[in-house]
């Protein structure tokens, strides 16, 4: 009975490898076909347009768009700092707290 157990088991085991392995190749598939269908066929919002003016918009967008996500970061990253500053000197406040109950 147990070898039976364990061969099932085992079995079980395999299909749903082999099925995982399945779901990645399918996947990996359907982003190539993606791709593929993008590089010939690109979306009406790309900068591959015939017309010169179109393009410079299209740049001009996509530059405006990055520039603003990283001024967004920017400000996070600032406001991060801000607080990470102000619980140092908390934290250098209690320490001098600790220090001065300490030496009385």
């Amino acid at each position: 009975m147990k070898r039976y157990t364990t061969a099932l088991f085992v079995g079980l085991l395999s299909l749903t490898s082999h099925m995982a392995h399945a779901d990645i190749i399918d996947d990996a598939i359907g982003n190539i076909q993606q791709a593929i269908n993008d590089a010939y066929k690109p979306s009406s919002d790309s900068v591959y347009h015939d017309d010169p003016q179109s393009q410079n918009d299209a740049r001009s967008r996509q530059y405006d768009n990055r520039y603003r996500q990283l001024e967004d970061r920017r400000r996070q990253l600032d406001d991060r700092q801000r607080q990470l500053d102000q619980e140092r000197r908390q934290l250098d406040d209690q320490e001098q707290q600790l220090e001065d109950e300490y030496n009385r």
